[in-house]
């Protein structure tokens, strides 16, 4: 049998017996599976903060792999389950958006509702479609069913965009999209975004809750200490990051702040 490749992104946290129990339901399916965590600490409930991570994730995986996203504030619901093949990884999570940055990313996509019920544990459970739906299906998929087999393709699926930079004048106005471990701010700017002058001179000018930022770093230790600076993230984004500190604390400011870049 040829091992395959499973990754967990979920909300449920590592202080209970929820993601354990993902595990062996999949290796009771599929004993030769490799199981992989890519996080268990999404925020509560947050499907925009599920899409981000699946979608900073998984193009870093072998083809074939297959990833379950179980951000599902929907569950016990009518929201559909889904199978989605991309271009070489499949996925499978909630119909709610929370695979939208893979929808973005992907250049072209087969989803389909899964309702072939015999690839399910019963009874389901209303309030754990993870145990009961999610990590099944991934078992079944990763011993070799075809996708086919698990139900009809849709087209109506949930999607959305992430929040765009808005032009305001002189000026860029963007979004605090997360805050990481490390209390660094992902904002929804990009270096597109910045003018050749500001990214040669390693100079900007950002607005974040009434406090300036002047520094744009390459490196984290190029930071002045405890002084924020913007920095060009791993994943495409624009941050605002302390040398060895915490920009979320040091600036008093959370997810959904309204960032600002002077473009003059």
């Amino acid at each position: 049998m040829t091992a395959r490749i499973i990754t967990l992104v979920t909300d449920y946290g590592t202080s209970d017996h929820l993601v354990g129990t993902l595990k062996g339901v999949i290796l009771n399916i599929n004993p030769e599976a490799k199981i992989v965590d890519i996080n268990h600490h999404v925020a509560p409930y947050d499907v925009l903060d599920g899409a981000l991570t699946i979608g900073a994730a998984y193009r870093y995986f072998p083809p074939r792999t297959i990833h379950v996203v179980v951000v599902d504030p929907g569950v016990g619901t009518q929201r559909r389950p889904l199978l989605v093949a991309g271009e070489t990884q499949y996925f499978i999570a909630p119909d709610n958006g929370v695979l939208s940055m893979v929808y973005e990313k992907e250049a072209s996509v087969s989803v389909r509702h899964i309702t072939a019920d015999h690839y399910f544990l019963n009874p389901i459970s209303s309030t754990f479609h993870g145990r009961d739906i999610f990590a099944p299906a991934a078992g079944w998929l990763s011993k070799g069913s075809q996708t086919a087999s698990f139900g009809e393709e849709v087209t109506d699926y949930v999607r959305f965009a992430l929040p765009k930079p808005k032009a305001s004048g002189n000026a860029l106005k963007g979004v605090v999209l997360r805050v990481d471990n490390f209390g660094n701010l992902m904002t929804n700017l990009t270096m597109e975004d910045l003018p050749p002058a500001m990214t040669a001179e390693g100079k900007i000018k950002l607005h974040i809750d009434g406090k300036e930022i002047h520094q744009l770093a390459q490196t984290y230790a190029q930071g002045a200490p405890g002084e924020p600076f913007a920095i060009p993230g791993s994943s495409g984004f624009l941050e605002i990051s302390v040398h060895r500190g915490n920009a979320a604390r040091a600036l008093g400011v959370h997810r959904g702040a309204e960032v600002t870049l002077d473009l003059a």
